[in-house]
């Protein structure tokens, strides 16, 4: 398995070169942009490549993998950080979204998702993750509040393999870790009749606050009895049982144990395996000086768990279909 961290700073010169390749701005031309992404992930330097496909072959304990040491802007050429809003169409290309773009291509297909919430969301390839005002307590606006452990998207039927995260910016203290945690590091903490509960259990899972006959149906644990998947939101979760509430206990506690924070710095891109980890976020201070965090999302598809059947291309929105 894979080390959980890369250092591209001796790469940075080639990978600016292949950003310049890109659409600019992006949000004028995203076909070309995502298609764009896909054929410069093949040119790649050797041993970013090489790492990049060893974790999408094999994973790792961790569950994670950081590049670091990417090439950013100077702070003071960057726009502000935004503190609401989408993106405008007009606004040059970052560096961080080029290569969110093309370490995803090299990953699988960028994807968009109909997330089910009668379209009361964005949807849209490219996310922007920055402290707002007035943030829902679940999404990753929240700033002085954690962020709870949950799986992106574990109600969608075509969850996604991973989640990118690249950070044209930081936040101030440094205290905006997100917190990840791998069923592979917590598995052996779970009695074996836990595990099996997990396994055999199906529990609904809530979507939408405002329509309770919106539910998906999830298995916490799936697939590889020794090396399993995780799919798990508790705040989400409805627990019919004692059982039911002493093995999600138990999962919690194990995941809990396991945790490891990763603080993104500017540069830094941290790729997620939405399959084994859950994820959430440490709570900071937003100082509304157009320097707060700012990170940038995409999600991946590959071709496990049915999530592609081939013809596919980069950049599709896949229309919601509740987990069954």
């Amino acid at each position: 398995m894979t080390p959980d961290t890369i250092d591209c700073s001796p790469h940075r010169s080639e990978l600016l070169t292949l950003a310049a390749a890109l659409p600019d701005p992006p949000r004028t031309a995203l076909d070309a942009f995502f298609e764009g992404g896909t054929l410069l992930a093949q040119q790649l330097p050797l041993p970013l490549r090489d790492g990049l496909a060893q974790f999408n072959a094999n994973g790792n304990i961790g569950g994670y993998l950081l590049l670091g040491g990417l090439p950013v802007e100077p702070d003071d050429e960057l726009p502000p950080t935004p503190s609401s809003g989408t993106a405008p169409e007009d606004r040059p290309l970052l560096n961080m979204e080029a290569m969110l773009c093309i370490v995803g291509g090299a990953l699988g297909l960028l994807t968009a998702y109909d997330q089910g919430y009668g379209n009361r969301r964005s949807i849209t390839v490219l996310h922007e993750l920055f402290p707002t005002t007035e943030p829902h307590p679940l999404s990753g606006a929240t700033s002085k509040t954690q962020l709870e452990f949950h799986t992106d998207l574990s109600h969608h039927a075509r969850q996604p393999n991973y989640i990118l995260l690249s950070a044209s910016r930081g936040d101030h203290e440094g205290k905006a870790a997100t917190l990840v945690s791998s069923i592979r590091k917590a598995l052996p903490l779970l009695d074996p009749s836990v595990r099996d509960h997990l396994f055999e259990r199906v529990f609904t899972r809530q979507f939408d606050a405002e329509n309770p006959n919106a539910v998906a149906y999830v298995r916490p644990l799936y697939g590889d009895r020794d090396d399993p998947y995780v799919s798990y939101n508790r705040s989400l979760m409805t627990t019919k049982t004692a059982k039911d509430v002493a093995a999600l206990d138990a999962l919690s506690a194990a995941l809990e144990d396991v945790t490891e924070p990763v603080v993104l710095r500017r540069g830094d891109l941290l790729i997620i395996d939405n399959f084994r980890v859950v994820h959430g976020r440490a709570p900071f201070f937003a100082r509304w000086d157009g320097k707060d965090r700012w990170l940038h999302r995409a999600y991946v598809r590959t071709y496990r768990n049915g999530q592609l059947s081939g013809g596919e291309r980069p950049g599709e929105i896949v229309p919601f279909i509740p987990r069954r």
